[in-house]
């Protein structure tokens, strides 16, 4: 049974993505009042080694050997990768089996340890999350362990950045009342400047969250705040769009190109970029709404990510 690795599944930010879970089920350093998986049940900073991971690396060999395409192996899942202590010796074992890429999805809170740094210099990117700069909002939305500070973490951001030679993508989730505006988001914004990620994605709830009465904002908010912040580099939404109404400038004509064009034949999101000459940035948004609406689903045919009308 493979217990350790997922998929490949599409990914948006990462192309055609296999997953490696290497913590066990909402272990984390944070309890986030938004997150999708549920409440935290084992909050903690103390690293450990969950499982034998001799025992991933021979499921990963077995997956690697079926030739599939992939673009990235993520270390994601459902709670903290880092907290897991073996991950260098895996991203290590990684390095000898395959030249696929290696991305780190983390929430970020423990990048001030020289340790953990040492040990995943050698990935390709790693995606942290940066939800408040400043205590009060870092509680609010975050719920950290009781050892854990921001300042500290902001820190420990700003050294690794230093450090860290490949990519960075931070994604800065926005909560309604909380840090969509006023001095918490200005704070966000000015320890991105500090911070100087390759990349900044902006990020609202889409799906049920772990504690009541957290509210998403709209797309029309997302874009507000990417307006704004002109002065970084690379900011985009990764937000789901729901409804047409949530498209800045919606195009009735580009959405039945789209539509009409996928129905010929499956399209992969290069695709689209060429016959429409939009920017995949905008043409996600249209996705969404076709996929939302049940007129095409994703699907990995021939090593790529195909975009498909569902009959």
């Amino acid at each position: 049974m493979i217990k350790y690795v997922f998929g490949p599944v599409p990914s948006r930010r990462l192309g055609i993505s296999l997953g490696l879970d290497i913590i066990p089920f909402k272990t984390c350093s944070l309890n986030c009042i938004y997150c999708e998986c549920g409440k935290t049940t084992d909050l903690t900073i103390q690293r450990k080694s969950y499982f034998d991971y001799k025992e991933l690396i021979s499921q990963l060999k077995e997956i690697l050997n079926r030739g599939d395409r992939i673009n990235y192996i993520t270390f994601s899942g459902s709670g903290e990768p880092l907290l897991n202590k073996d991950i260098g010796k895996i991203i290590k074992e990684i390095k000898t089996l395959t030249n696929i890429k290696i991305a780190i999805l983390t929430n970020g809170t423990l990048l001030y340890d020289e340790n953990i740094i040492k040990e995943i210099l050698q990935v390709d990117m790693i995606l942290p999350s940066l939800d408040a700069a400043d205590d009060i909002t870092f509680r609010k939305i975050n719920n950290p362990h009781k050892s854990l500070k921001i300042e500290k973490i902001i820190n420990g951001l700003i050294k690794f950045r230093k450090i860290y030679k490949n990519k960075i993508w931070l994604e800065v989730f926005i909560v309604e009342g909380i840090n969509d505006s006023g001095e918490p988001l200005k704070k966000i914004h000015d320890t991105i400047k500090e911070i100087k990620p390759d990349r900044v994605q902006l990020n609202s709830l889409d799906r049920p969250p772990a504690f009541d009465n957290v509210k998403s904002v709209d797309i029309k908010k997302l874009e507000m705040i990417k307006e704004e912040w002109i002065d970084i580099k690379n900011v985009e939404i990764i937000k789901r769009i729901r409804t047409r109404r949530e498209i800045k400038s919606f195009s009735q004509n580009l959405e039945n190109s789209i539509l009409n064009t996928i129905r010929r034949r499956p399209l992969t999101i290069d695709d689209l970029e060429n016959l429409t000459g939009m920017k995949r940035v905008e043409i996600y948004k249209y996705i969404d709404v076709l996929e939302r609406e049940k007129k095409i689903f994703e699907k990995i045919v021939d090593n790529k990510i195909f975009f498909k009308i569902i009959k």
